[in-house]
């Protein structure tokens, strides 16, 4: 439950902000048990704005705070916690690092103008961590990286470094190297390969920076040349190199302004040894947070249009533009209403005012294209689910409001009388359907409006009632992700079962034939009495239905012959072999008779309908199932158990090319059926150590062979 405080202007030791370039967006992303909420919680109390870290086993960090976190000790949701560092605020996105929930990253990054990538010195790092670096150099995002968890007995840093450096690039590259203690075991302090001094961190922090030991000097030298080339190499001073290879020593201070420069362009990357649970490394993280990574106005804004779509020219981050901003999270408290935390890109949103929320794109995944003027009573700096109030949110910060009616992750706020709409960031698709059932009717009501509630906080959920199999099945990112959403649901007070989805069959005949449809019945009074023949005959996958009227002589009067095809077509929704309905035929009324009293329009519905099922029987019938184009995106290594395991669900792979987007990763196309797709999200997963994904669309109905 978020939980409000009304201090207005500073509030844990995070003070109100005008300027832009006093502000840093920071999102920590690295895979699942890497430590970046641990890091998060270490340098919150490292700059004060918290009394001491939280616990993840407990449960009491600040970010990890909804029960499906605390429950599963892991983060499940983007949380944001601001901390103030010599006179700059740093609003830290801390991000999931479990694929099912790379939504809420996504959001992250939209959220940030920098990345930390969080490295276990223990465990390294996943294929999921190493693509995403891939798309944050697309968009020249500038990155640092943090080599995390120095205190585990198997920490290995050099190793950490080497492998980043192979999978990064060269340019990524340490500033410091750990130093260990008295033991020689544990990490006591940083070795500065700029500076040449030592980092002691055995009071405590501050470190104490003094003079390196004898033993220290080579390890420095080795590394910091490496460290100087790099920066020089990213220097705009083209003197530089030449003065270094001449034998010139560089003044420490143009070194460092020279590095800030090339990590706000994106093009070098400083590695940071790190220690949350000693504070080895904290003080100097956070100089690189505050120094070195760009502020709101250095970082290229996302497009902008009008609601229409017009264009409008590009936006700047100016606290004096139009106003424009992004809802990138949404959450429901039951008493407070909805939660957004929103990015502001220009201009500034102030309480007390009128806004325009407009939301469009995202219809398909159950978000209608929305517009309405909203007032905001009050702004909040999100810390975790605590909400302290503040005056204003400029240009390039980071805020939460509350109670709103229609907003949702992905709209955007905009002046009432300007209205704008920024493009929206690329949402996955969520393959993995889980079909949902309510217990009781009661339930059914709870169902729905919890859903909507979920809807309007995750795009990455697609919800589908599928008028065919009359399910309501919750498209999500894997089993995780559906976990969550279900016990959200239960949360909410929801009695709920899941069950098997069921994929939407078709039926069809394959030869022609002729059917008899004959129904007369005389019970007294007016009775009934419809007969009409009909031949059928299939049409290409894909032709749909055919009625064709061929009737001669007044057989079938020409008012009865609508009741006929009538007939046929609810017979079709129907079925005629196991209840699916019946597609690509042409029906032909050729013949029929019919009695001046007893005919009707719903005798001729019903003899069309038995003349059909006449037909049926000796028009060889069978069972479509829906056939999907697959395109499947996996590391070299991996195509080859992929390959097998299509053809082991009845696909047919049409060939292999190598990703043009990405080194070493192949793509894979092929034709598969619907029903061997159902779990395909989590099976691929873990056939591919997570490193593998795919996209599918409906391509056309096949036969589904007899068992």
């Amino acid at each position: 439950m978020a939980q409000k405080s009304h201090d207005k202007g500073a509030a844990g030791g995070v003070p109100a902000v005008t300027d832009p370039a006093r502000i840093r967006n920071v999102v920590l992303v690295g895979h699942s048990g890497a430590g970046k909420t641990t890091l998060v919680e270490a340098l919150l109390a490292a700059s004060g704005t918290i009394d001491r870290p939280g616990s993840i086993a407990d449960g009491t960090t600040v970010c990890d705070h909804d029960p499906a976190a605390v429950r599963q000790q892991r983060s499940v949701a983007l949380s944001c916690a601001p901390l103030h560092h010599d006179g700059i605020k740093v609003n830290l996105l801390d991000t999931p690092g479990y694929a099912d929930f790379v939504g809420e990253l996504r959001a992250g990054l939209r959220a940030a103008d920098a990345a930390l990538f969080v490295i276990s010195a223990v465990d390294g790092m996943d294929a999921a961590t190493a693509a995403l670096w891939e798309e944050c150099a697309a968009v020249d995002m500038p990155r640092a990286v943090a080599v995390a968890r120095l205190d585990h007995p198997r920490a290995d840093f050099d190793e950490a470094v080497a492998l980043c450096q192979r999978v990064f690039g060269d340019n990524v590259v340490p500033l410091y190297l750990p130093m260990l203690g008295d033991d020689g075991e544990s990490v006591a302090g940083l070795l500065g390969l700029i500076t040449r001094r030592v980092f002691d961190y055995t009071a405590g922090l501050p470190a104490q920076v003094r003079e390196p030991d004898p033993e220290h000097l080579p390890a420095i030298a080795e590394s910091r040349d490496e460290l100087i080339e790099g920066i020089i190499a990213e220097s705009e001073d083209e003197t530089l190199m030449d003065r270094y290879l001449g034998g010139e020593e560089i003044d420490p201070a143009l070194l460092v302004e020279d590095l800030e420069k090339a990590v706000a362009r994106g093009h070098f990357y400083p590695v940071v040894p790190v220690c949350a649970a000693t504070g080895v490394g904290l003080d100097v993280l956070l100089e690189v947070l505050t120094a070195g990574f760009p502020s709101p106005p250095e970082h290229d804004l996302p497009p902008v249009t009008g609601v229409d779509g017009s264009p409008r020219p590009p936006l700047t981050c100016d606290p004096d533009g139009p106003l424009v901003a992004e809802v990138v999270k949404t959450t429901v408290d039951r008493h407070l209403g909805r939660v957004c935390v929103v990015r502001v890109f220009s201009g500034t949103l102030r309480p007390d005012r009128t806004v325009h929320v407009a939301g469009h794109g995202l219809a398909e995944r159950g978000h209608p294209d929305h517009d309405a003027d909203e007032r905001i009573a009050h702004l909040y700096s999100p810390l975790g689910a605590t909400l302290r109030e503040v005056g204003v949110a400029v240009a390039g910060d980071i805020c939460a409001i509350t109670k709103s009616g229609s907003a949702e992750t992905g709209d955007t706020i905009s002046a009432k009388d300007d209205p704008l709409l920024i493009a929206p960031w690329e949402m996955p698709e969520p393959l993995l359907p889980v079909a949902v059932v309510a217990k009781t009717r009661s339930d059914e009501d709870a169902l729905a409006r919890n859903l909507a509630r979920l809807v309007a906080g995750d795009p990455t959920m697609r919800l589908e009632r599928n008028p065919e199999t009359h399910q309501l099945v919750l498209w999500c990112m894997g089993e995780a992700h559906a976990d969550v959403v279900l016990d959200r649901l239960r949360a909410g007070g929801v009695e709920l079962d899941t069950e098997p989805v069921r994929v939407p069959m078709r039926e069809t005949l394959t030869a022609p034939a002729r059917g008899h449809g004959r129904h007369v019945k005389q019970s007294g009074g007016h009775g009934q009495y419809a007969v009409c023949d009909v031949e059928v005959e299939p049409l290409p996958r894909g032709g749909g239905f055919e009625f064709v009227d061929r009737v001669v002589g007044g057989a079938v009067p020409h008012h009865y012959v609508p009741s006929v095809e009538k007939g046929v077509r609810a017979q079709m929704e129907r079925g005629l072999v196991a209840g699916h309905p019946v597609v690509d035929l042409r029906v032909t009324l050729v013949d029929g008779k019919a009695h001046s009293v007893d005919s009707s329009d719903a005798a001729f519905q019903t003899a069309g309908a038995l003349a059909l099922r006449d037909a049926a029987d000796r028009g060889a019938p069978v069972v479509l199932e829906p056939i999907d184009e697959v395109t499947v995106r996996v590391p070299d290594g991996s195509v080859g158990a992929v390959l097998g395991d299509l053809s082991g669900r009845r696909g047919r792979v049409l060939g292999t090319e190598p990703d043009p987007d990405a080194e070493g990763r192949t793509l894979v196309r092929a034709e598969v059926p619907a029903s061997g797709l159902l779990r395909y999200a989590v099976e691929l997963r873990a056939m591919t150590a997570g490193a593998g994904t795919f996209r599918r669309s409906f391509l056309r109905y096949d036969s589904h062979p007899t068992p």
